[in-house]
């Protein structure tokens, strides 16, 4: 009876963690989605069908995830994938927080229910675009984006504010032209 109980527990561990499998039946399964995060990230065709591919493969090889976990951890992959891409930086490194004060992001993040044209997301500048990208469309935490960006928290806030301001000014034009919404 030990010996059964023993062999029994391994097995139960190892139902918890996400399989090969499992990895290939979510990017199977969200295949279109998965794709567009890369090719919103990247604003290439090649370049995101690289992170799509490089993201399956490490997540197949990397480290063990739980299952419930493995859809998040897959888009994260993406991500860090566009991130080793596109090397996203701020164009404004010197740009201080009093050009936008703490009311004004929360004003503006107020607006995040809206739908923004595709285009005009594919128009904002790389590092805004990684900074709507992974803190409004996909919802990391502010600390999260920063960490996955090499910058500050603060910087993200700034980025944030300065992207979702270009969006609401560039949105006012395009919705008369009937674009497709993200």
């Amino acid at each position: 009876m030990t010996e059964r109980a023993q062999i029994q527990v391994p097995q139960k561990e190892a139902d918890v963690y996400a399989s090969r499998e499992d990895f290939h039946a979510i990017f199977d399964e969200d295949l279109k989605q998965l794709y567009q995060l890369s090719f919103l990230l990247t604003r290439d065709t090649a370049k995101a069908e690289r992170c799509l591919v490089v993201g399956l493969e490490e997540c197949v090889k990397g480290n063990s995830v739980f299952r419930e976990w493995a859809r998040s951890w897959a888009k994260r992959v993406i991500v860090q994938n566009a991130i080793r891409e596109m090397k996203p930086r701020p164009i404004h490194s010197n740009s201080r927080l009093s050009d936008t004060s703490f009311s004004d992001i929360d004003q503006l993040s107020s607006a995040l229910d809206r739908h923004f044209a595709l285009e005009a997301v594919l128009n904002l500048e790389d590092f805004e675009r990684f900074v709507f990208i992974v803190s409004v469309l996909e919802h990391y935490s502010d600390h999260d984006c920063a960490l996955l960006l090499g910058r500050s928290v603060r910087e993200i806030l700034e980025t944030r504010a300065r992207a979702l301001r270009e969006l609401m000014e560039s949105s006012q034009g395009i919705y008369s032209r009937n674009q497709p919404l993200v």
